[in-house]
This record gives structure tokens, C-alpha cells and sequence, in this order.
């Protein structure tokens, strides 16, 4: 495809703007409605063109590589200045609070699906390990949210002790533990398996019953109390 300078140079129906508006937007691909936000190109370089090198050469990934961009990376690609590369993560961050606020819309905390499709647009683009820290009060309502570990998730890093000193402080009466697999498959490791158990053990002695934990990965999760893993550790 020879590439063009200017977006005049493309089909009036061809080009983002005009197609949105003749057809609607759900006729726009994704590199069309990221051209429409980016407004213009670079030299030598139009608005369309500039977002199909960001989405499938400079990223990779498509319309999910727009997560992996961050500021600084982005203001160090060609055609990219400090505008541009505010303009998407924002867009980037926009998306990711959009997911949550629907999401949140039917979340409860006794509903280990509804609790992973709330969180999976905050961790499902992490690149290291996340694990989130949730405290529920006696009618399992949220009272506190806490991320207690950042990196690999493992028996010798988190310590119950630490855990709880939060939960008693918050005075929570359960909690669920939520974290994040990078490589996208949520099956639990040994290390998440032992942690998990010290932690359930510890607080079923001091009262405060870890009700679930929740391995998030690429749009799929898998729940220790769906799978029974909690009751077979028991």
C-alpha cells in the first residue's frame, strides 16, 4: 500500500471523519477510530497511516497494545511529541475506567465472576505481578482496598502477618485476595497455592475468613472458591 502525505489524498469515504459520518461509527476499524482521536499526522505521514504503525508495528498488539504505551515510551516514536503521547494515554486510561464504571454497575462481592470482570481492565495489562489486598465488612460490602505486592507473588514475600495487621485495622470480617498472571493464563502456581493456604489458615484462627482468591489473566480468571481449591487445602 503506497502511503499518501495528506488525508486529502484519500477518498472522501474513505477517510474516518467522512465514513463516521455516512455510515456510523461502528463501520470505522480500529486504526480508522484511533486516527479520529490522534486528529492529524506527521510529516510525511497522515493521521490513518500514523495509526496503523502505532497499532501494528510500534506496539504489536493491536488495539490492546494502546495499554502497553506508556508516556515515555511513546514520546520516543517517531511522529509522537509530548501532545500526541498525553492524547493516548489518556485514551488508553479513558478505556480502562469505562470497563470499571460498567462493570461496576452489577458488582458484588459474593460473585467471583462479577469481582473479576470489575478488576480485569485495572490488572489484565499489567506486566508484573499485582496482588490486591480486598476487606469486606460483615454484609460483604468493600470497606477497604489495599495492593500489598507488587512482583512475583510467593509464600516468602507476603506474610500474613502484615495482611491481617490491615484487615484488623479496617475491622474487616473477610477478605479476598485478587492478583494477576502477565502471561495471560490465570492457572495457579505452586507459590499461589501456598500462599493462599497460609493465609486461610491464618485467618481462620484469628477470625476473618479469606472468602476467595481471584487469579486474573487475559480476560479469563480462575477462582480458589469456584474450584474448591480453598476446601481442598482445608
Amino acid at each position: 500500500m503506497n502511503q499518501t502525505n495528506t488525508m486529502k489524498d484519500i477518498p472522501s469515504l474513505e477517510r474516518p471523519y467522512e465514513k463516521c459520518a455516512a455510515y456510523g461509527v461502528e463501520s470505522l476499524n480500529d486504526a480508522e477510530l484511533f486516527a479520529v482521536l490522534l486528529r492529524t499526522g506527521t510529516k510525511g505521514e497522515n493521521a490513518l497511516e500514523l495509526a496503523k504503525r502505532l497499532l501494528y508495528q510500534d506496539s504489536g498488539h493491536g488495539i490492546l497494545g494502546i495499554h502497553q504505551f506508556s508516556l515515555q515510551r511513546l514520546t520516543k516514536l517517531r511522529g509522537i511529541g509530548k501532545v500526541k503521547a498525553i492524547q493516548i494515554v489518556c485514551l488508553s486510561e479513558l478505556a480502562k475506567r469505562l470497563a470499571k464504571a460498567s462493570a461496576g454497575t452489577h458488582l458484588k462481592f459474593s460473585s467471583p465472576d462479577s469481582i473479576a470482570e470489575y478488576y480485569m481492565e485495572d490488572l489484565r495489562h499489567e506486566k508484573q505481578e499485582v496482588m490486591k489486598l480486598l476487606l469486606l465488612n460483615s454484609k460483604t460490602a468493600l470497606i477497604g482496598e489495599t495492593t500489598i505486592s507488587k512482583g512475583t507473588v510467593n509464600a516468602s514475600l507476603i506474610t500474613p502477618r502484615e495482611l491481617f495487621i490491615e484487615a484488623l485495622e479496617k475491622e474487616a470480617v473477610s477478605i479476598i485476595l485478587l492478583h494477576n498472571h502477565p502471561s495471560g493464563d490465570p492457572t495457579p502456581s505452586q507459590d499461589d497455592v501456598i500462599t493462599t493456604m497460609r493465609i486461610y489458615e491464618a485467618g481462620a484462627l484469628i477470625g476473618i475468613h479469606l472468602l476467595d482468591h481471584i487469579i486474573i489473566g487475559n480476560n479469563c480468571y480462575i477462582s480458589f472458591r469456584e474450584e474448591k481449591l480453598l476446601e481442598k487445602g482445608s
